[in-house]
């Protein structure tokens, strides 16, 4: 669970770096953007786009049943889930307003009450989920409007701010839409992952992995749905978005969930395999919020101009540079410490939180 979890928090800052240059677009390409953005494009439709954060919530709600078990009691869980949220909401609107915390606590705690459920009910409920938010988003989407713009147009250099407290004030409007906005576009989707994570691990796949039957209709899955997401229009009308989004949430699962086979099959219960990757699955909420401090630190206070010239491989750079500084970090401090800084005051402040 700690590689799966640390292989999940480390490969984010792929899928994350885009927001930090303007955040309104996510990445805006060139009128003729170059072949390097094709390909990586290409290759984060494939193993990167919403795999991840897929892998994340799955996590979450395995995490949520490894905890039930151990405490017999929920109250334990939610005050870990009462300071995350908090954590969340804090990290929304002091430094990002993509921030997941908030959803992940919101959602785990409505979820709780499904601890104690069969596996069908499991599995039905968390595909029903996810059915009803991607309808929800699909409709919401496609009324969109077309906002095409190019990187070297004057739209965008109107647009472009380098101010360091403009992005804070807009942040703050993003995470005040992204607030309300949750329970409409995101909580059922979130909720319905983290169901099927919990059926995962009561299978046991994310210490053994799948059967074979499992694995064809994962392979299957995987297969269609990553097939059509590369061969929906890459356009910018509401339309054209509502259907990569509708495709890519079923492609991501069933992605996510071989990245949690083909890691369960590497490892083997092997307490030695991957021990770097393992810590920082251990610093995992250090490590993400770390991500958004070093990115706001270089593309909003150090080198603001990055977002005028930056193409995608540019940030993919980055990113392998700021997981390299992970890594070296992690390595670190795992020498002195087992826990994580901001883990250990989450744990403190829950301990107080259920003493109080």
């Amino acid at each position: 669970m700690d590689f799966i979890r640390g292989i999940a928090v480390l490969c984010l800052v792929y899928m994350n770096g885009y927001a930090f240059g303007l955040g309104d677009y996510i990445y805006t390409p060139l009128a003729k953007p170059p072949f390097s953005d094709a390909v990586i494009q290409t290759l984060s439709s494939i193993f990167i786009d919403g795999r991840f954060r897929t892998l994340f919530s799955l996590l979450f709600g395995a995490g949520l049943f490894i905890q039930w078990q151990r405490y017999k009691a929920t109250i334990p869980i939610k005050a870990r889930l009462y300071w995350l949220i908090i954590f969340g909401l804090a990290h929304g609107f002091l430094l990002w307003a993509g921030d997941i915390l908030f959803v992940y606590g919101v959602c785990g705690w409505w979820v709780l009450k499904y601890l104690d459920s069969n596996n069908n009910v499991l599995l039905q409920k968390g595909i029903l989920f996810m059915l009803l938010t991607c309808i929800v988003n699909f409709l919401f989407l496609m009324n969109m409007p077309d906002e095409s713009i190019y990187r070297d147009s004057k739209a965008f250099s109107d647009l472009y701010n380098p101010l360091y407290i403009d992005y804070f004030i807009s942040n703050l409007g993003y995470n005040i839409l992204a607030v309300i906005a949750v329970p409409f576009l995101a909580f059922f989707m979130f909720a319905g992952i983290m169901l099927i994570g919990m059926y995962l691990y009561k299978l046991e796949v994310f210490s053994k992995g799948l059967t074979s039957q499992q694995l064809f209709v994962c392979v299957s899955g995987a297969l269609t749905f990553t097939s059509l997401r590369l061969l929906v229009p890459q356009e910018n009308d509401g339309l054209s978005i509502a259907i990569q989004e509708l495709v890519n949430a079923y492609a991501a699962l069933f992605v996510a969930v071989l990245y949690i086979h083909l890691i369960a099959k590497l490892c083997n219960n092997r307490a030695h395999v991957g021990t770097l990757i393992q810590q920082a699955g251990r610093l995992a909420f250090t490590l993400y919020i770390s991500q958004t401090l070093m990115q706001l630190l270089l593309y909003k206070v150090l080198f603001p101009h990055w977002a005028l010239s930056f193409n995608r491989i540019d940030y993919w750079l980055v990113a392998t540079a700021l997981v390299v500084v992970q890594l070296l970090f992690t390595a670190l401090y795992s020498r002195f410490y087992t826990q994580g800084p901001l883990e250990f005051i989450w744990r403190k402040l829950t301990q107080a939180k259920i003493s109080a």
